[in-house]
Formats: C-alpha cells, structure tokens, sequence
C-alpha cells in the first residue's frame, strides 16, 4: 500500500478538568514549548466566559465544547489532478481531523482579534462561536461553501 494509515494520538487529562480534549486544545495553543502558559491563558479564558455568561445553567467548559461543536466543518474540497487540470473534489471529514480543524479554526480568530490579551480574546471568540456568530463561524462557512460550488465534482471522489 502507498499510503501508510496514521496512528491516533493519545493525550494525557488535563490537571484541573481531567479532559483529553483541553489538552489537545492547549497542545495548539503553545507557543515556543510553554505550555503552563498555554494552560493559564485557557484557563483563564474559561474564567472570563464564568464571568461573561448569561446562562447560568452551563459550565464554561460546555459552553467551549460546544463552540467547538459548532464551528466544526463536516466537508473539505481536496485538490487532484484530473486530465490536465486541477479539480477541487469535496470530501467528508473524520471526526478526529473535524475536532482538530474546529480548534486551529477559533485559535487563529482568536488571534487576529484586537483585545487585551490572548485570554480576552479567546474567550471572546469562544462566545461568539457558541453563540453561532463570529469570525471562525464564517471561515466555517465559506469552507462550506467552497464544497458546495464544487458540489458537481463529488463523483471524482479518491
């Protein structure tokens, strides 16, 4: 076989949520190997989102699981080359590169925002992804749409 499948990564809990996926989420949040910062910035993000919210019923943590959920694209276009010409094929995601796709998506939105600090930011971004708005919402989208335009070039599929 050409293609060698890739083996899934396992991640250690977190120390304060014991979530895999809050280490995985600060794993793309590092910046230079500092990773007890990256700790502290989302942590204190969820802080702001405890302080910011407006429904009482949710914990920050489900309120960032479900910005996650919301801002995860389900198809992708995939270039390939066909007679000559390269064709943008739409193809379905795994859930884990979904996952993996959601997180660089509100962690690169987050960071062309103009706020105090990377906390501010990524809690705003959060919020704004939670509640079906926001910068990442729309990336989303036009991904989504890109597939749709290319909707006719699905039967070329690999």
């Amino acid at each position: 076989m050409r293609k060698v499948k890739d083996l899934k990564k396992s991640y250690l809990p977190d120390p304060k949520y014991g979530e895999t996926l809050v280490t995985r989420f600060v794993n793309h949040l590092i910046k230079d190997g500092k990773k007890i910062k990256a700790y502290d910035i989302f942590y204190n993000a969820l802080k702001k989102i405890d302080q910011d919210k407006k429904i009482s019923e949710k914990t920050a943590l489900d309120i960032w699981k479900q910005a996650l959920k919301n801002v995860m694209p389900h198809v992708e276009v995939k270039s390939r080359r066909i007679g000559g010409i390269n064709i943008q094929i739409p193809v379905t995601i795994s859930s884990h590169i979904k996952i993996t796709k959601a997180i660089k998506l509100i962690i690169k939105c987050a960071s062309l925002r103009h706020e105090k600090s990377m906390a501010f930011k990524l809690a705003a971004e959060i919020l704004d992804a939670f509640n079906e708005e926001g910068m990442a919402i729309k990336k989303r989208d036009n991904i989504h749409k890109i597939v749709e335009a290319n909707k006719a070039f699905s039967h070329f599929r690999f």
